[in-house]
């Protein structure tokens, strides 16, 4: 089976792939674009493409079986020009990481680790105990709030719940409460969900329903002192409504991790938006890194691995998005 690895991202996982599929795998990386002749036919010639993406500027495979996208998200897949002959799979296997990221950014917030050892190391002895004026907080106790409630949103509960936080969920469909969930909102009692919350961690994909979900409303009926943390897509926030919301400081504070602009051909380091959001002081910024771990990329590469082989051998597909039309 000739599988092609397309792209920096794809190329990630592409270590020791041939061992984890087996014999008869013949693999070749791919570099994003696709200059050369010898890199398109390759790319014509693929039974299985592992990428982020497919579009008109790229080759038809004419033998594709299987169109794999290393992550989530495959909104960069055109699934109108994606072969009849593909079935089309994603990856999880993320949401371990992310769900370490949130707790670890929440822990941030109350225990202020890093300043006291830079405080202690010039004398200052700010966090003491012992005197009420000196002390931290912690997150037993506080309400987090997900919003959606997939692979993500259940790793991010089943954390909160260990360190004794209250769950409350807002999601497409009610979710059944449980020891991992307080309370349930649909989206359509939104109104109620985003004042619940001390923390609120946005994971939907984006789709046209989500684009914009948190917007200024939204944000006005969090509490003041809240926190919004987006580890799912950039735009399922409302960009201008957001740096308002922290400008004004209407809302406590932010971790974003997922944006609105990122790196391309015209410009390798761009900040991740037109607004200033990097002169905001209540904002944590991270370059779309809370998934990125050894962890994700081992489990992943497991996945498609497996799902390659059930392929070959006419076997059916785990999380397959949209099976083969002909």
């Amino acid at each position: 089976m000739r599988i092609i690895f397309h792209g920096e991202n794809a190329a990630s996982f592409s270590s020791g792939f041939a061992d984890l599929v087996g014999s008869g795998a013949d693999v070749a990386i791919l570099p994003d674009t696709l200059a050369s002749d010898t890199d398109r036919q390759a790319y014509a010639q693929a039974d299985a493409i592992i990428g982020v993406r497919f579009g008109a500027d790229l080759p038809q495979p004419s033998r594709l079986k299987l169109f794999h996208v290393p992550g989530a998200g495959y909104d960069a897949v055109d699934l109108d020009l994606l072969p009849a002959s593909a079935n089309l799979c994603n990856c999880f296997g993320h949401e371990q990481a992310i769900a370490e990221y949130v707790m670890s950014a929440l822990l941030a917030r109350e225990i202020p680790l890093a300043d006291a050892d830079r405080r202690l190391r010039q004398g200052d002895w700010a966090y003491w105990a012992g005197a009420p004026d000196r002390v931290h907080g912690e997150i037993a106790g506080k309400t987090i709030g997900l919003l959606g409630f997939g692979h993500i949103g259940k790793a991010i509960a089943k954390r909160a719940k260990a360190f004794e936080m209250r769950v409350h969920v807002a999601n497409r469909s009610l979710v059944e409460t449980s020891e991992l969930v307080d309370a349930s909102f649909t989206l359509d009692r939104l109104a109620d969900f985003w004042g619940s919350c001390d923390a609120i961690v946005v994971s939907v994909p984006l789709t046209a329903e989500t684009t914009g979900l948190v917007d200024a409303t939204a944000l006005s009926a969090m509490r003041r002192d809240a926190v919004i943390f987006n580890v799912g897509r950039g735009p399922t926030i409302d960009e201008a409504a957001l740096y308002a919301a922290l400008k004004e400081n209407r809302i406590g504070g932010a971790v974003i991790d997922t944006w609105y602009r990122y790196p391309g051909p015209a410009n390798a380091n761009p900040q991740p938006s037109e607004l200033p959001f990097h002169e905001l002081p209540n904002i944590m910024m991270t370059p779309h890194m809370s998934g990125w771990t050894s962890g994700t990329i081992r489990r992943r590469q497991q996945t498609m691995a497996d799902n390659i082989r059930r392929s070959a051998a006419g076997e059916p597909l785990v999380n397959l998005v949209r099976a083969a039309l002909a």
